[in-house]
């Protein structure tokens, strides 16, 4: 199955949010993306609704009736507001975030066998509801076997330590790590999905690597790229990354984005 490519509107809304006259539209947003070919669309709503809003996941629940093929995926911690969403509109997928309310961003993923107890109810609840479940968890193979038997379904593995290894020393080594979470969360029989700062120059060589990657969430570095190339260039700029045809070079940070860009561009003349 060819991987996935999700977009996280955070950022999007994190705009709105500065104004009051609901520009820009997160709807709006999500269905160019998917006009363009986008696989589905990833929201955190967290608490605080410093970005993503209630109403943000109603409105956009609401448009994806009109795309029965295209995955909601709703990410947030289980035992704050994530499963009165889940309740509410049963999205394809929740991804649990053990964030802090008033965590900055996502940066750790769920410990076992510490957080074991917790989860396992909430995940039957969302998987009788008929929601999949993934787990955001660090790229430790010996986690695996954990995440399974509490009931998930998949893994998103969190990449921020890969993206910041890219284009040095540290690379390869990082590279080979996520391999082996992968490898270990295919035979605990666990889908795989990634995300946190996968980006144009570092995604095509994550998604050749690393085995049986369903899906891949990219919301920063997306929105970053659309303010240059907009909504519709910019998903086939990953796309095409995700096919294979991606800038993903040690040193091709600039040139890869504008090498992407172009062809993408291209594609749409």
């Amino acid at each position: 199955m060819k991987t996935q490519l999700s977009v996280n509107l955070n950022k999007v809304a994190l705009v709105r949010n500065t104004r009051h006259l609901g520009i820009p539209s997160v709807t709006r947003a999500a269905e160019i993306c998917l006009r363009a070919g986008a696989h589905g669309i990833t929201v955190h709503p967290r608490p605080d609704e410093r970005h993503i809003r209630a109403s943000d996941v109603n409105d956009l629940h609401a448009l994806l009736v009109h795309w029965p093929h295209a995955e909601f995926n709703i990410e947030g911690n289980p035992a704050q507001n994530l499963m009165a969403f889940v309740r509410a509109v049963r999205p394809q997928q929740a991804t649990f975030v053990p964030d802090g309310v008033n965590q900055f961003t996502s940066d750790h993923g769920w410990a076992f066998p510490q957080d074991a107890a917790r989860l396992r109810p909430l995940i039957a609840e969302c998987k009788a509801l008929g929601v999949r479940v993934s787990l955001f968890m660090d790229a430790e193979p010996a986690l695996m076997e954990a995440a399974a038997a509490v009931g998930a379904d998949r893994v998103e593995l969190y990449t921020e330590p890969y993206a910041a290894a890219w284009g040095t020393a540290a690379q390869e080594q990082q590279m080979a790590r996520y391999v082996r979470a992968a490898d270990a969360a295919l035979r605990a029989g666990l889908g795989i999905n990634a995300g946190h700062d996968l980006n144009l120059d570092n995604l095509t060589a994550f998604v050749a690597r690393v085995p049986g990657l369903l899906e891949v969430s990219i919301g920063h570095a997306f929105v970053s790229d659309a303010l240059e190339m907009g909504y519709a260039t910019a998903v086939a700029a990953y796309l095409r990354c995700i096919d294979g045809q991606g800038d993903s070079t040690v040193n091709g940070a600039l040139d890869g984005r504008r090498g992407a860009t172009d062809r993408a561009a291209e594609g749409h003349a």
